[in-house]
């Protein structure tokens, strides 16, 4: 696994990582201007989410194969999270699936995640993949799936919807071999021209599965050149970076750069350096829900931030 030198000035410290599943248990709706955070109750961000001018939904890390005592029935909680997205009071306009829709490519789980996101009320829903769904065969099946339409078909893909510019990021294509995120030189390529000729105003959204930013290299938390691809994008008024892997909320904001890792649809892992290695996590039965969950994501058309709540399948 690579280590960087600077891990322990980069990690989410115990404190840290504490306040911010707080969030988790009540809900809160995010926003930023100037770098500055705000926040309200999850019962006024229904209410603002239902009068913008569009909303998505990110889910992440379905892990549908996993039978482990962290989640015997992976299926039965996406089922809830598909179930709490076509309950919003407005559907989204399309659903971000930030990787590892199955554990460890386990036969018929690609076509058992599949059937059930069909169910999702939306009108598309946007992939990349995680270390899970390319870990046996190097992402043949995966792209055979999802690559129609993304660059070179290799899954890395950009679209406009409404003013915004979404890019989604493959950074999990070498991870099994060097046990943390990388790009690589020709993604990095095609995303410093993809956004090169758009104005600085434009909203930029940016979904990938490892998070781009250093939250803990020891476990893998990290993509090895995500500085360079955050590079290209800092220059814009408003950039808010999606991801799962982590299966936990955390929130970071540098400048103008908004970062969120979300949780899982399956199962929990640790605090940053609170175990002795990642993976799944048991907790009491009574209370898996409420540390699963899904993102909703809300732009009002003339205000930069993008309005962000978190909610349990609790």
């Amino acid at each position: 696994m690579s280590r960087s030198p600077d891990d322990k000035e980069n990690h989410m410290d115990r404190r840290g990582f504490l306040e911010c599943m707080t969030w988790v248990g009540t809900g809160v709706l995010w926003g930023a201007a100037g770098g500055v955070l705000s926040s309200r109750t999850l019962a006024h961000a229904a209410d603002a989410a239902a009068g913008g001018d569009f909303s998505f939904v990110q889910i992440s890390d379905s892990h549908i194969g996993f039978k482990g005592p962290a989640n015997p029935d992976v299926t039965a909680t996406l089922e809830t999270a598909i179930a709490k997205i076509n309950a919003l009071p407005s559907p989204p306009a399309f659903v971000l699936h930030t990787g590892d829709l199955t554990h460890a490519q386990k036969p018929g789980a690609f076509d058992a995640v599949g059937e059930l996101l069909k169910t999702v009320k939306t009108e598309r829903v946007f992939y990349v993949p995680g270390e899970n769904d390319v870990f046996l065969d190097g992402g043949k099946e995966y792209l055979g799936r999802y690559g129609r339409g993304t660059a070179g078909g290799r899954g890395w893909q950009s679209f406009d919807y409404r003013g915004v510019h979404f890019v989604g990021l493959v950074n999990v294509e070498s991870y099994k071999a060097k046990g943390l995120g990388s790009l690589g030189v020709e993604q990095l390529e095609w995303l410093e021209k993809d956004v090169a000729g758009l104005p600085s105003s434009a909203p930029i959204v940016v979904f990938t599965h490892v998070p781009l930013w250093a939250v803990y290299p020891t476990w893998g938390w990290a993509t090895a050149d995500g500085e360079q691809a955050l590079g290209y994008v800092r220059r814009f008024g408003s950039v808010t970076v999606l991801n799962g892997h982590i299966h936990q909320v955390l929130q970071k904001v540098e400048g103008n750069v908004a970062f969120h890792t979300a949780m899982s649809t399956a199962f929990p892992q640790p605090a940053p350096g609170a175990a002795p290695s990642p993976g799944p996590m048991k907790v009491p039965e009574d209370r898996l829900r409420g540390v699963l969950g899904l993102r909703e994501v809300t732009y009002v058309q003339g205000r930069s931030p993008l309005a962000v709540v978190d909610r349990t399948l609790a």
